[in-house]
């Protein structure tokens, strides 16, 4: 036998499992059979695995895993998106590897506003943030949940400029969803995080009244990953083409 055969030979024996001792389920380790494996059953199967043994029901009950199989499922099997039109909202299942016609359920706007007043600023996680033109206050809603909240408050905190504000949405360690609002006004920059779970704003000190470039460079609003809520910004004026910024949250 040559060599290069030799060599597919023991590729395939590794690959395969052929001529190695048996894996059981204790040599997995606990992290890689909750994280990797429970992660990815439904509902249902989580809560037949809580059944198994007392370490099992005590691992799978946490918040944490709660708030990771959420995501998991979310992410990867329930994506959805939504259109708003008259009245009614229109959701749709995103899926790319079905070709046939898109089944809708429609669902009422919460909140008192024109339906062609409504944009939809950005999402996370299943919530949404939403503006009202025609007044600038900011909402967190869930449309599956039809639970909204209106962040806005009385000294101007939560109102939205198209064209000069950017969005973002995003979770802490703590598990505390939070918004960023970054502003602009007049060559100079703030920055406040609206907080869900104490319901109020605070302002990022190290940003205050950071100077931005000449004219109005262009803002998108934020995608959060890993960590860190990105935006990229067109700046026209000064030549400097798109940029992309990183907000660490922590």
């Amino acid at each position: 036998m040559s060599t290069n055969n030799l060599q597919s030979c023991k590729r395939k024996m590794f690959l395969h499992g052929h001529g190695r001792q048996s894996t059981s389920i204790d040599d997995l380790g606990l992290d890689i059979l909750v994280y990797e494996i429970l992660i990815r059953l439904p509902a249902k199967g989580v809560g037949r695995s809580k059944c198994v043994c007392k370490e099992w029901l005590s691992l799978l009950s946490t918040r944490h895993f709660a708030m990771m199989h959420c995501r998991h499922i979310s992410t990867f099997y329930n994506q959805k998106f939504i259109a708003i039109g008259p009245r009614l909202c229109s959701v749709f299942p995103l899926s790319c590897e079905d070709s046939g016609p898109l089944l809708n359920f429609r669902i009422l706007l919460p909140f008192e506003a024109p339906w062609n007043k409504v944009n939809i600023l950005t999402s996370f996680e299943g919530l949404l943030c939403v503006c009202f033109r025609n007044t600038g206050k900011l909402v967190i809603w869930n449309p599956l949940t039809y639970a909204f909240k209106e962040v806005s408050s009385s000294n101007s905190h939560g109102l939205y400029k198209p064209k000069s504000d950017a969005i973002g949405l995003y979770v802490d360690k703590t598990d505390d969803y939070k918004l960023l609002h970054i502003k602009r006004r007049r060559g100079r920059m703030w920055v406040h995080v609206y907080s869900s779970m104490f319901d109020s704003w605070h302002k990022i000190t190290f940003a205050n009244k950071l100077r931005c470039w000449r004219g109005e460079p262009i803002w998108s609003n934020g995608t959060f990953c890993k960590g860190v809520l990105y935006f990229l910004v067109n700046c026209f004026i000064e030549n400097k083409g798109v940029m992309l910024f990183g907000f660490d949250v922590e």
